[in-house]
């Protein structure tokens, strides 16, 4: 599959192992849903939150473990945030806005600009119609007032 605004293709990713259980995860389902908690409380995303798990408690798959996933143990204890593809693409316009309010006259990333804000406004459409963003939700473009 091509990528939307690049002309290459995608790169392949390893596959995951066969072993439907982890044998060497020491810990119970509740502590590994309390660490969840705890970590999310202290600011970091589900995907951080899986990285320090593995590296540091041994637990490869959260799923595997808990027959959950981190998204929906921190749903279940009323922990909202916005999707954490959509709040990465979010985060990526806020930092190129701040380089383009110093560089105005930085044609190719504006124009990169214009490609994430269409990503952010499809992601939203998406989630929207998912249920997973309020229908309220807007992003405000900035392009206008950059050119």
């Amino acid at each position: 599959m091509a990528r939307i605004h690049a002309h290459r293709k995608g790169k392949s990713h390893s596959i995951r192992p066969m072993q439907v259980n982890a044998p060497w995860v020491n810990m119970s389902r509740e502590e590994i849903v309390n660490l969840i908690v705890n970590m999310a409380k202290d600011g970091l995303k589900p995907s951080e939150i899986g990285l320090r798990l593995k590296d540091e408690y041994g637990v490869p798959l959260v799923r595997k473990v808990i027959d959950r996933s981190i998204t929906e143990v921190l749903e279940e204890h009323g922990i909202k945030t916005l999707p954490e593809d959509l709040s990465n693409m979010l985060e990526k316009a806020i930092r190129l806005q701040k380089h383009l309010n110093v560089h105005r006259s930085d044609s190719n990333n504006i124009r990169s600009l214009e490609l994430i804000e269409a990503k952010i406004h499809r992601l939203a459409k998406y989630y929207k119609r998912e249920g997973k963003i309020p229908q309220d939700w807007r992003y405000k473009t900035v392009i206008a007032s950059l050119e």
